[in-house]
């Protein structure tokens, strides 16, 4: 049912601004490289001023629930094969975690430090602006820039534009940004941006499960984080059976993807963190990201 709403709620919810040739194709396939330069600014085509009920509007959706537990689910066999990957790639350091939605139970690899979590992070901004709108004290309606802050709040996830990002945070406030993140078990300072691998998936976890937002809100969100203006990392090496939801990061030395992967009764976060030399070694760093991958799909599918 997750799989069926999830897929309704993509085709039903704001058409997106970017080429058909980011979408994944219908099979499995591998990308050797990912281009050099940061892919985090705004499109450059200007789009056209959106109405207020075309952003903000929602339709209904059967709200997310637990999936019943998976035949098997994370294995020591699957254990050894992550940290196989990320021992034989010492040069660079990386850090996994798992969470199973049907237990809640979380599986951490390599490093659990905080590391600048670039734009991941802007999954926490969006949440905490829902919780304001949700409490009543602003709208997505409002005026936010050139446009409204609930199509900011899209640009912001879907295209990954900074600017965007920028105007949400400011209109949540920092410090309120802080405590929200804090009221949500999760230690973030808005300036340091530092969030672990396990911050961000039990971020990821709480909004699928409906713990953060509503019904729709929720929806919403995760309807942003389908068909990205950034396929490359984990949804590249998914098959097209499994409903990827995902925001990547790209800022200097990281590269993050932080996703949930879905199919039938089997629900899972998968954050894949790491920090290289520069973006020189951003398409080596792609391959582990498609091993690793390759290695969840393949022992969780």
């Amino acid at each position: 049912m997750l799989t069926a709403c999830a897929v309704v709620l993509a085709l039903t919810l704001t058409a997106t601004i970017y080429s058909a040739a980011h979408a994944r194709s219908t099979a499995s396939r591998t990308v050797s490289a990912v281009p050099s330069g940061t892919p985090s600014s705004a499109a450059s085509v200007e789009p056209e001023t959106p109405t207020a009920s075309a952003v903000a509007a929602a339709p209904a959706a059967v709200a997310p629930v637990v999936p019943a537990a998976p035949a098997a689910g994370v294995t020591p066999a699957l254990d050894a094969e992550i940290n196989g990957i990320i021992n034989a790639n010492s040069q660079y350091q990386i850090g996994v975690t798992l969470i199973d939605l049907s237990n809640g139970s979380s599986h951490q690899y390599g490093v659990q430090a905080p590391f600048e979590a670039a734009s991941t992070a802007k999954v926490l901004a969006a949440a905490a602006y829902y919780h304001l709108v949700e409490k009543g004290e602003v709208s997505l309606d409002d005026p936010l820039g050139d446009y409204t802050s609930g199509f900011q709040i899209k640009e912001m996830i879907q295209e990954s534009d900074n600017d965007s990002w920028s105007l949400i945070m400011d209109a949540v406030g920092y410090s309120e940004l802080q405590a929200y993140a804090a009221s949500i078990g999760v230690s973030y300072d808005p300036l340091n941006n530092t969030l672990t691998p396990s911050e961000m998936a039990g971020i990821l976890s709480d909004l699928y499960t409906g713990k953060l937002l509503n019904q729709q809100d929720t929806a919403q969100l995760l309807s942003y984080m389908q068909n990205t203006n950034y396929e490359t990392l984990i949804p590249a090496a998914v098959p097209a059976s499994i409903t990827v939801f995902h925001k990547y990061g790209l800022l200097d030395d990281e590269l993050h993807d932080a996703s949930i992967l879905t199919k039938g009764a089997s629900s899972y976060v998968f954050v894949v963190y790491t920090k290289g030399q520069d973006e020189s070694d951003i398409p080596a760093r792609t391959d582990v990201f498609h091993q690793l991958t390759q290695a969840v799909v393949n022992g969780l599918f």
